[in-house]
């Protein structure tokens, strides 16, 4: 099926740019790929970014699908159709920016623009070989984003090469300014336990460059994992239960949210104390490394048909999600797979407000 639920020409005449469902396009209703949202009206504003954008001189072409409300990783959508992962079909698109990352994939747009609350721009940009950024929280607006409100949630651009996703951050944001290319820098590789190709892949692509690294550790990282898992859930629980019980949701998305109905408030308490822990712990590296390197996924993208039959695949966030915890910029650039014609996702993290240089840093892989 094609990525965009709805199709159209606004502005230019510029770049070109998709717009993922959830953000507000004045004009066009915003669905959030949910039956919920089926009869909702045209929205009456862009979304800040949106309108950065347009008034930039970038062209819209549509909307593209998503994982029903924005609330899942693997962008299977029953409702509003599941795109088509470009460079393996068979494999899940990733979520929940699902039709963002296939649509810049297939060549049919410079820049989609996704969300990113637990990994829905990295995510979906590694399954499908493009570049996705997750910028320092609060760094762009998310006036005109659903949910209206959320601690983890940003917007973030996709694309195929990194001076078109620095363009996009540069109209959107008017202190983003493209950086300098580095010379050398210094990389902490984080030990992670993930596919002993992709850990290969990852210190192939440094050692081929010549960069000097140290291994380093996250001692918090699975909590910090845990703790976002915990806080999303209080937040979409608060933002959507009352769609619940209704017929109007998928199965997945009902049933996730009605275990996010037990999140209590001594839950998330405890989530934020481990979120400042972590921020510190992750701040305290960055005082050492221009940058932290570790996978974006643990694995490649599962099957379709095994994601269909059940397979678990909570952990494919496992390294994106303690990074929206914290705040810190967040970059996915595509590396090859060992062996195979897929690319993967190596992530780079920066230190807060520092997403331009990270920026130039990820230029070194490209």
């Amino acid at each position: 099926m094609s990525p965009l639920v709805i199709e159209g020409c606004i502005g230019g005449p510029g770049r070109t740019v998709a717009i993922k469902d959830s953000l507000d396009v004045a004009g066009w209703p915003t669905r959030c790929g949910s039956r919920a949202f089926e009869h909702a009206p045209p929205a009456q504003n862009h979304a800040t970014v949106v309108k950065a954008l347009l008034d930039d001189g970038w062209q819209i072409i549509g909307k593209t699908v998503l994982h029903e409300l924005a609330f899942g990783v693997t962008g299977i959508n029953e409702w509003a159709g599941t795109p088509v992962n470009p460079q393996a079909p068979d494999r899940i698109p990733g979520g929940s920016s699902s039709g963002s990352a296939v649509i810049v994939a297939q060549g049919n747009v410079d820049v989609a623009l996704g969300t990113d609350t637990g990994g829905s721009v990295r995510m979906p940009a590694a399954c499908c070989g493009v570049l996705g950024l997750k910028p320092s929280f609060g760094r762009l607006s998310r006036h005109g984003v659903y949910p209206a409100s959320s601690s983890l949630d940003v917007v973030g651009p996709m694309a195929r090469d990194l001076e078109t996703l620095v363009a996009a951050m540069t109209s959107m944001d008017s202190t983003f300014s493209a950086h300098k290319p580095l010379g050398k820098f210094r990389v902490g590789l984080v030990n992670v336990s993930c596919d002993p190709a992709i850990e290969q892949a990852i210190r192939n692509e440094m050692n081929r460059r010549g960069w000097a690294w140290e291994v380093v550790t996250l001692p918090l990282l699975d909590q910090a994992f845990e703790a976002a898992l915990t806080v999303i859930n209080a937040e979409t629980w608060a933002a959507y239960s009352h769609y619940t019980g209704q017929a109007l949701l998928g199965a997945d998305i009902e049933a996730r949210l009605l275990r996010a109905a037990d999140t209590d408030a001594v839950a998330v308490q405890a989530a934020n104390a481990v979120r400042m822990a972590f921020s510190e712990q992750v701040d305290h590296l960055l005082e050492r490394f221009d940058t932290l390197v570790l996978p974006s996924l643990p694995r490649l993208p599962p099957l379709l048909v095994d994601v269909c039959k059940g397979e678990s695949v909570i952990d494919l966030t496992r390294f994106l999600r303690p990074f929206n915890l914290s705040g810190h910029p967040a970059l996915s650039v595509p590396i090859p797979y060992p062996g195979s014609s897929i690319k993967t996702g190596l992530q780079l993290i920066g230190a807060k407000g520092d997403d331009a240089r990270l920026c130039a840093i990820a230029g070194a892989f490209l």
